[in-house]
């Protein structure tokens, strides 16, 4: 271990992003604790304090590859542990207004299909293997210790699963706890406004279970993602995971009723706008219950417009943003987020004092890693009812995104270009090389 800047570091949450902090701050901290209120179990099971867990996960293409840069074998590992490889393109069926199938064609890279649990399960695997990292189960933090000047934070209250409350120093802190009360509370306490949040309420309703994948499946796709329209805002993903099953998620905008027994799932498939997932599990043998979840809306804070926030600490993952799970961003970018953290903190090693502010350059240099999926994000607004501020040039947005599918769809090298983009492997602003603008433009004037 090389370029030693501290003694200790806490992360707190052992979700996706708490896992790989920890992984990124132990090649800078003596030792790093990682402190998480569920128990975590010895298997690829939902935890306890997780119910969302039970509903279908992606881990896009550029989330993997953030992946890999702390856990070089977590590819192979994950494979071997039962996730499922499909072919971007050529594999996955994607069907979406006015494309129902989008043109199937080889993209040139994979992703990977599993549980949320088995990813967990994985990393915790990699984590626990690091000497000098402490994964400590059923100790729930209630608060952040700010130093006497109240510039910065020392250490975390927590609660032990006797209920005793401990005090835990540390020169660095990691907030991964999801909802983000603790930094929020820390905020109010030390005098300092709350961020400004922009929201996109859609009352997200959706419904998970589990099938066998039969013999006589299709042969042509591994995975369908049936994206919803303006009209009755239900969507559905299929994909297949570990122990030869299918992952079936169903969803409906605006509070919809969603399925509570296989019937009625079955039922609903077929309410889509095409039969492809229904005709896929209406004979297939479903395993487990339905579980069922609701989302209230999108979220994200603007921490970047802080002039002055506590050093020392660092909010992460959905702390800072919250996007519609429909999408499958929320892993990826977590992990995309803890690779600027780990590239910040190279560039400042030498420095006298290299956490100082380092929460605001945070803030600033991940904006380009929120802003493509946070654009996909307010495309919610289609549906009449989101709650929120619709972007003012959003019917623009409507016309060249559509055109954009449009040449996507003749043309192979724009399809893979958009693919990459919807995989967080690129960011937005590939799509806007002048050429395919001039295609796009060019289209859009022809249709006038």
């Amino acid at each position: 271990m090389t370029n030693l800047l501290g003694r200790h570091a806490i992360v707190i949450g052992a979700g996706i992003g708490g896992l790989t902090a920890a992984k990124a701050l132990s090649s800078y901290f003596a030792s790093v604790t990682v402190l998480e209120r569920d128990d975590l179990p010895a298997a690829p099971i939902a935890r306890s304090g997780t119910p969302q867990a039970r509903q279908i996960h992606v881990l896009l293409r550029g989330g993997l590859d953030a992946l890999i840069e702390f856990f070089p074998e977590s590819e192979t590992e994950l494979e071997r542990a039962g996730a499922v490889r499909v072919r971007v393109g050529s594999e996955s069926r994607l069907e979406m207004p006015g494309f129902d199938p989008f043109p199937q064609r080889d993209l040139g890279f994979d992703y990977l299909c599993m549980t949320r649990p088995l990813v967990e399960f994985v990393l915790r695997r990699f984590v626990e293997q690091q000497s000098n990292i402490a994964l400590r189960s059923g100790c729930r933090v209630t608060q952040l210790v700010e130093s006497p000047d109240r510039n910065a934070v020392t250490g975390v209250r927590y609660d032990e699963a006797n209920k005793r409350s401990t005090e835990l120093a540390a020169d660095f802190i990691v907030d991964a706890s999801s909802r983000g009360a603790l930094t929020l509370e820390l905020l109010d306490r030390v005098g300092l406004p709350r961020p400004e949040e922009t929201a996109v309420g859609i009352d997200l309703r959706y419904a998970t279970t589990m099938f066998e994948i039969p013999p006589s499946a299709p042969r042509d796709w591994r995975a369908v993602l049936h994206r919803p329209d303006a009209q009755n805002g239900r969507g559905g993903l299929l994909v297949p995971v570990e122990n030869n099953r299918w992952q079936v998620n169903l969803t409906g905008m605006h509070g919809q009723l969603m399925p509570e027994n296989i019937q009625e799932f079955i039922a609903f498939a077929k309410t889509l706008r095409t039969h492809t997932i229904h005709d896929a599990i209406k004979d297939a043998v479903p395993i487990g219950p339905i579980h069922r979840f609701g989302f209230p809306g999108s979220a994200r804070r603007h921490f970047e417009r802080f002039d002055s926030f506590p050093d020392r600490l660092l909010p992460l993952s959905d702390v800072i943003c919250r996007f519609n799970p429909a999408f499958g961003q929320g892993m990826s970018v977590a992990a995309q987020e803890v690779g600027v953290l780990k590239r910040l903190i190279e560039v400042r090693a030498l420095d006298a004092d290299p956490f100082k502010r380092l929460g605001q350059s945070f803030f600033a240099a991940i904006q380009d890693f929120l802003d493509t999926p946070w654009t996909v994000t307010e495309s919610d607004y289609i549906y009449e009812k989101t709650r929120g501020q619709r972007p003012h040039d959003f019917q623009r947005r409507l016309q060249l995104n559509f055109a954009l599918q449009r040449v996507a769809a003749e043309d192979a090298a724009v399809h893979k270009v958009m693919s990459e983009v919807t995989h967080l492997v690129k960011r937005a602003s590939a799509l806007r090389d002048p050429q395919i603008i001039k295609r796009v433009t060019a289209l859009i004037s022809a249709s006038a």
